[in-house]
C-alpha cells in the first residue's frame, strides 16, 4: 500500500505524541527523573531550550516540560490554550504577563518559587541572572488539548482571553487568600508561591506522624498543586489514587515504595531535589524520610477542589484520610506489611538515623508485627 493511503487511514492516533515526536527536543521517559540531569535542546516553539518528560504513569490529560534559559537569556512570548504550573528548579528570573484588560503583570522568582501561567495569557520568562542558567519544571494538559481538538494552531494561535484567570492584583505577589476545607489540609488561592520550601502547612495527622499539607488553586484553573511534608526519622501512611500526579522533592532525601494491591513487586523511588515521580493509577504508594531534615514534596496534577474535573477526583477526595478497611484508600500502619517498617528501620540505620515513629505513635504494633512475620 503506497504511503500516502496508509497516512490516510491511520487509525489510533494520538496527536499530542506525533505532537512530541515532532519536536526537536529530547523525550526522557521512566517511573522517576533526575531532572538535574536532563538533556535539553533549543525548542524555536518556546524560544527556549527544553525537553519532554513522559513518566511511565503520564496518563492521558497531562504532561510535563523541562524548560532552560541560559544566562541572561529571555523566551519567545508565547500563549497556549492549556494551563501550565510552573515549578523553578533552579535559577532567578521574572515572567511578564500581558492581561486581557491592558494589564502588564511582572513579577520575580528565585529557586523553589511555583506559579500559574492563566490560560491563553501571553507571557514572557527572563533569566535574571548573567551567569547561572535557569531550569523550570512545567506541568500541564496540553494531552487533553491536542487530542481532543486535533489542531496545532488552535492550541497555540487562538486569541481569545480568559481575564478571570489573572485574580487579584496581589496574587501575583504572593498573596492569596485561605479557603478552609471541612476534609483535608489548609488549602491557599493564588497564583504565584515565592518560597514552597518555607510555605507554611497545615496540620494533616491521619496521613501520619507529624504530617503536614496544604493544597494549592492556582490561575483559578483545573490544575492543582499540594505541597506536603513529613519530620525527620518518619514516614507517611499509603494510599492510592488516579493518575495525572507529578511529585517532586522540595527539601529532604529518602525514598519512596509504589505497588499494586495483591501484589509482591514494589518500584522503589530515591528522592532528592531535582528527581520527579509519578505513581501509576490506583497504585499504592508510601513515602519514607531518610534524611536529617524533614521532607517536603510537592505535587502537581489535574483536577482540585473547585474544579475536580473527574468523578475519580471527587471519590478521591471523599476518601481523603479513609483506610482501605472502611472502603477507602489509605493504609493504616496496623494493617502495613512488616516489611515496610522493617526496611525503614535498616535504610535509617545506613543513614546513621533514628526512627521516631514512637515519638508519634505506638510504634510497638508495628515491632510486634514485624516479630510475628519472622
Amino acid at each position: 500500500m503506497p504511503d500516502d493511503v496508509k497516512a490516510e487511514h491511520r487509525l489510533l492516533i494520538d496527536p499530542y505524541l506525533d505532537w512530541a515526536d515532532a519536536q526537536p527536543v529530547p523525550i526522557v521517559e521512566g517511573y522517576s527523573v533526575d531532572l538535574l540531569d536532563v538533556e535539553t535542546k533549543p525548542w524555536p516553539r518556546f524560544g527556549m531550550e527544553g525537553a519532554i518528560v513522559h513518566l511511565k504513569a503520564r496518563a492521558d490529560f497531562t504532561t510535563l516540560f523541562l524548560h532552560k534559559l541560559p544566562p541572561g537569556a529571555k523566551s519567545a512570548p508565547v500563549r497556549h490554550m492549556y494551563e501550565q504550573l510552573v515549578y523553578v528548579l533552579e535559577g532567578q528570573g521574572s515572567t511578564k504577563i500581558e492581561g486581557a484588560d491592558g494589564r502588564e503583570i511582572t513579577f520575580e522568582w528565585g529557586p523553589k518559587s511555583m506559579f500559574a501561567l492563566p490560560l491563553n495569557a501571553s507571557y514572557q520568562i527572563f533569566n535574571g541572572s548573567g551567569r547561572e542558567p535557569a531550569l523550570l519544571a512545567c506541568s500541564n494538559f496540553l494531552p487533553l488539548v491536542l487530542n481532543l481538538f486535533i489542531n496545532e494552531s488552535f492550541v497555540f494561535d487562538c486569541h481569545h482571553e480568559f481575564p478571570e484567570r489573572l485574580g487579584p492584583e496581589g496574587y501575583f505577589e504572593g498573596e492569596g487568600t485561605e479557603i478552609p476545607l471541612l476534609n483535608g489540609p489548609g488549602l491557599w488561592e493564588t497564583n504565584f508561591v515565592p518560597d514552597v520550601s518555607g510555605f507554611e502547612l497545615k496540620p494533616l495527622a491521619f496521613r501520619g506522624p507529624g504530617s503536614s499539607s496544604i493544597q494549592f488553586i492556582l490561575g483559578n484553573g483545573v490544575m492543582k498543586a499540594h505541597c506536603s511534608a513529613m519530620p525527620v526519622g518518619t514516614y507517611k501512611k499509603a494510599h492510592r489514587h488516579g493518575p495525572d500526579f507529578f511529585i517532586f522533592n522540595v527539601t529532604g532525601s529518602g525514598y519512596s515504595l509504589m505497588w499494586y494491591d495483591g501484589e509482591d513487586d514494589r518500584v522503589r523511588i530515591d528522592w532528592r531535589h531535582g528527581v520527579v515521580f509519578a505513581p501509576p493509577d490506583m497504585m499504592f504508594h508510601q513515602h519514607f524520610n531518610t534524611g536529617p531534615e524533614p521532607a517536603r514534596y510537592l505535587a502537581m496534577n489535574l483536577g482540585n477542589r473547585r474544579h475536580p474535573f473527574t468523578s475519580e477526583r471527587k471519590k478521591q477526595a471523599a476518601a481523603l484520610g479513609v483506610s482501605v478497611q472502611e472502603g477507602g484508600r489509605q493504609i493504616e500502619y496496623e494493617d502495613q506489611d512488616p516489611y515496610f517498617h522493617r526496611l525503614y528501620l535498616d535504610e535509617l540505620a545506613k543513614h546513621g538515623a533514628t526512627c521516631l515513629m514512637g515519638d508519634f505513635m505506638d510504634e510497638s504494633v508495628l515491632l510486634d508485627r514485624m516479630a510475628e512475620a519472622v
